[in-house]
């Protein structure tokens, strides 16, 4: 049995679920349009851990979004992720920002997924999986036009799922495109992928591990 906390801080959802073996057992979660992070991270931690009879010494690994997303957001979840490893002794488990976020999503077979997230101006983050969540193309920041993601859109349905949507949803008019909106990165679908890391010792260095944050951080 592996008990797994997993936090998810990429984006304004502040989000802490509580796993057993890759199953969900309690989800906290603040997504308030403002980044609430700092406030309620560690706040939630302890309410979900009390909530279950559990102390942090009964945690097997904590796992963390690792990113793309806010860089402040990201910070927060990493630091407070990688306290807790080191006071405890236990693993660190990175998860990825967009893979946790495609799994929203149930497609049929031969459709595609493609999470997005807001990177500011007509620039998201964003990836290309398969109908089982394989990533088929990598993960970039990129700016979006009437021509962006015209190859897989010829191939079939297509999901646009994430808080960078809005903008493609603009200038998209395929068929093919199906707009989810108003979506964010949870805990929630991190616990699965979170687990299936833990089985094959699939772990972060807790000293030197950083988020995956994509761009350079330009101030203002």
């Amino acid at each position: 049995m592996a008990i797994i906390l997993c936090l998810e801080t990429a984006t304004t959802n502040c989000s802490v679920a509580l796993c057993e073996d890759g199953n969900l057992i309690a989800l906290k979660e603040d997504n308030s349009k403002g980044y609430s992070h700092a406030e309620k991270l560690h706040v939630f931690i302890d309410q979900i851990l009390k909530e279950n009879k559990l102390e942090i010494n009964n945690l097997d690994a904590v796992a963390v979004s690792k990113g793309p997303g806010s860089y402040t957001g990201l910070r927060i979840g990493v630091s407070t992720a990688k306290g807790l490893c080191f006071a405890q002794d236990i693993p660190l488990i990175s998860v990825p920002t967009l893979t946790a976020l495609a799994k929203k999503v149930a497609p049929q077979p031969q459709e595609q997924i493609i999470p997005m997230l807001d990177a500011r101006r007509m620039e998201v983050y964003s990836a290309v999986f398969d109908s089982v969540f394989n990533q088929v193309r990598e993960t970039k920041a990129q700016i979006l036009s009437e021509e962006s993601f015209t190859e897989e859109l010829s191939k079939g349905t297509v999901y646009f799922i994430g808080n960078g949507v809005a903008k493609f949803k603009e200038i998209c008019e395929h068929p093919n495109a199906v707009f989810i909106e108003d979506k964010l990165p949870s805990a929630k679908e991190m616990c699965v992928i979170a687990f299936d890391k833990y089985k094959i010792s699939d772990m972060e260095d807790v000293a030197y591990f950083e988020p995956y944050y994509l761009k350079d951080f330009v101030a203002g």
